[in-house]
């Protein structure tokens, strides 16, 4: 059983709070059919926790366009790899993305491009 200090030992990026409005294609959606669009709840160079109430299957192939607040618009491969129910619906419903396809220069986007980004040490 994996506890969730546990899940965030796994990961290899801070997730920050970041409100953005991304678009979401399944990999059988074909891009003219459009997709639909979730907004983040928080957002690293690794993945995304996406708020919905509507979810895919954990393992489900995405393609996400992101668009940051810097302008830039990132487009990625991702995978489902947790779902977020509960019977209170008061609590936050969702999916855990982690991002398969980003490049070195949309990972540097994100990590520059967004509010939360880190001062820098100089």
């Amino acid at each position: 059983m994996t506890s969730a200090l546990g899940r965030r030992e796994l990961r290899h990026f801070d997730r920050r709070p970041a409100e953005l409005s991304i678009l979401v294609r399944t990999a059988t959606r074909q891009p003219s059919t459009g997709g639909v669009h979730l907004d983040t709840a928080n957002l690293s160079e690794g993945g995304a926790f996406l708020r919905s109430d509507l979810l895919f299957e954990i393992g489900e192939t995405l393609t996400l366009e992101i668009p940051l607040p810097s302008g830039s618009v990132v487009k990625t491969a991702a995978r489902v790899v947790r779902l977020a129910r509960d019977k209170d619906p008061a609590a936050m419903h969702g999916m855990g993305i982690e991002f398969t396809g980003l490049s070195p220069q949309d990972r540097r986007l994100i990590q520059e491009g967004t509010p939360w980004q880190r001062p820098s040490t100089s």
